[in-house]
């Protein structure tokens, strides 16, 4: 699917969705898919996050489109990151819930509220048939009823855009950070991770990455290029979960954070000069992390790149091939 048809399909989804076909799609995507100590306080810096990705169908459709991987831009000067460097930190502060008396009409990412924060699907996947492996306590039952017009009062404990069901904690995950739903349809499993990635400080890539559990926990590895991704090829690539791979994890760790902007992003998803990895950790959860040239990755659609260190990235990316 190129990026036109995911314009298409995507307006037509928004448009036409109901709460009751929200659980089959959410079944569908998931077929288809503080070590940092800072030695000095500095100024943090905030960004604003939103459950409202874009102000109107015509702008969420491509900032979806680009969150779930995107390109990188012009080179620029990459300081050298080591793990005794310390950044100014990025503050995202918890999810601004909608207003629904503003006659937006909003696109969301598939949510949960859970303790009063709401977790958004996450980057990383899971396979029903391993799910029950990581499932932990129950947490409760989600009600449907989150849509697009949705007024902030109706974002009650355990309410949801995925319909009814079963939400657990995920064995070896702080509950703070990652919860899971369950569903079992004709005897078959499915899970799905969502993750709470806002009302958070990260001062370097481990404060987010690390919460992941990649480091030492590779089992193994693939890569996809841009025009394979762009194009639904799934041209996956071999990935040795070697040391090159944990040199890169953990310059990941002890990397930069740079909040996102608006100009950040339509320069980086302007280019494909991009790569995607997915590591499929012990615990057989499967993470997806998007590469730019340039020297930066993101994880999923949490509103923060981190820029590696120039000589660690470029001896991974080159070692990744075209």
């Amino acid at each position: 699917m190129n990026e036109e048809q995911f314009k298409r399909n995507y307006k037509k989804a928004v448009d036409h969705m109901k709460t009751s076909d929200q659980m089959k799609k959410r079944i569908e995507q998931t077929l288809n898919t503080q070590r940092h100590e800072q030695k000095r306080k500095r100024k943090p810096l905030y960004i604003a996050a939103s459950v409202v990705i874009a102000a109107s169908v015509g702008l969420a459709a491509p900032s979806i489109w680009q969150q779930l991987s995107g390109p990188a831009a012009p080179a620029t000067q990459v300081a050298q990151v080591t793990p005794s460097a310390s950044f100014d930190p990025v503050v995202i502060p918890k999810m601004e819930l909608p207003d629904s008396k503003n006659g937006v009409k909003a696109a969301m990412l598939q949510l949960v509220v859970y303790q009063g924060n709401v977790y958004t699907q996450s980057a990383t996947s899971l396979d029903g048939a391993d799910a029950l492996a990581l499932r932990g306590e129950k947490l409760g039952t989600t009600t449907g009823g989150i849509h697009e017009l949705s007024d902030k009062n109706e974002y009650t404990e355990l309410a949801s855009n995925i319909g009814e069901a079963d939400i657990y904690a995920v064995n070896g995950y702080d509950t703070n950070f990652r919860i899971m739903s369950y569903t079992e349809i004709d005897g078959k499993g499915y899970a799905q991770l969502f993750d709470q990635s806002n009302g958070i400080t990260i001062g370097s890539g481990e404060d987010l990455i690390g919460k992941l559990h990649l480091e030492g926990n590779v089992a193994s590895a693939q890569w996809e290029n841009f025009a394979s991704w762009n194009n639904g090829l799934q041209q996956m690539q071999l990935l040795a979960a070697d040391k090159s791979l944990n040199n890169f994890i953990s310059a990941l760790y002890a990397a930069k954070p740079i909040a996102t902007s608006p100009e950040l992003e339509e320069r980086l998803y302007g280019q494909e000069d991009r790569k995607i990895i997915y590591l499929t950790l012990e615990d057989k959860t499967n993470v997806q992390l998007v590469l730019f040239g340039e020297g930066l990755v993101r994880y999923g659609n949490v509103p923060v790149f981190f820029e590696i260190g120039k000589g660690s990235f470029q001896a991974f990316w080159n070692n990744l091939g075209e």
